[in-house]
């Protein structure tokens, strides 16, 4: 995988687009003046948790001894669920991280798991387990997904406004479909590996 497709393949799993919406209805409760600084806030916290989990995704793995094959397989399988509520939500309308809360919001839900969610986490264990020689090539596609990830959401009165409700859901149901692709495609390699197939 190249930097460009790791990239590519984290920002899909953040979904800025997506949580547009649940970021906006966590912060109308936040006076306007902060609701900038505590969105910054919480994208740094992110970020800063992804880094700290790719750098010590390697440690996690030969502590728990797990294998290659196996965090592809679970890695699949939890961004396909990740996928699949990306296109079909829950009807109680709590998005995919849940209903949002009446405090302003710290930590969680908006760092983790709004943007440093399970499914983020697994494709990093993923990607270090895989080569684990290009870290440097890892965090250069986690801080360009995430930078662009930031500007989206710091960005979401504007995009919300302009584009609309509709027009977002659509665009998040297309990253779904992106999303459960690659997935797929996770999954089959891990299966593949396992069984010393070609796919």
């Amino acid at each position: 995988m190249t930097t460009l497709s790791a990239g590519i393949l984290l920002f899909l799993i953040m979904d800025p687009l997506g949580n547009i919406p649940f970021f906006l209805s966590l912060l109308k409760d936040v006076p306007p003046r902060r609701r900038r600084i505590v969105m910054v806030r919480e994208l740094l916290i992110a970020l800063g948790v992804l880094l700290g989990f790719l750098v010590g995704g390697q440690l996690i793995l030969k502590a728990l001894q797990l294998r290659q094959e196996s965090i592809s397989i679970a890695g699949g399988i939890v961004l396909f669920l990740i996928g699949i509520r990306m296109v079909f939500p829950p009807a109680d309308g709590g998005g995919i991280f849940g209903k949002p809360g009446q405090a302003e919001p710290f930590i969680v839900p908006m760092a983790i798991p709004g943007v440093a969610g399970p499914s983020a986490m697994a494709a990093l264990l993923l990607l270090t387990n895989t080569q684990p020689g290009r870290t440097a090539d890892w965090a250069t596609a986690l801080v360009l997904a995430w930078l662009a990830t930031s500007a989206i959401l710091l960005s979401s009165t504007y995009l919300f406004r302009w584009l609309g409700e509709s027009v977002l859901t659509a665009l998040e149901r297309v990253m779904g479909m992106l999303l459960i692709a690659l997935s797929v495609q996770m999954f089959l390699g891990g299966v593949a590996a396992y069984l010393h197939l070609t796919v």
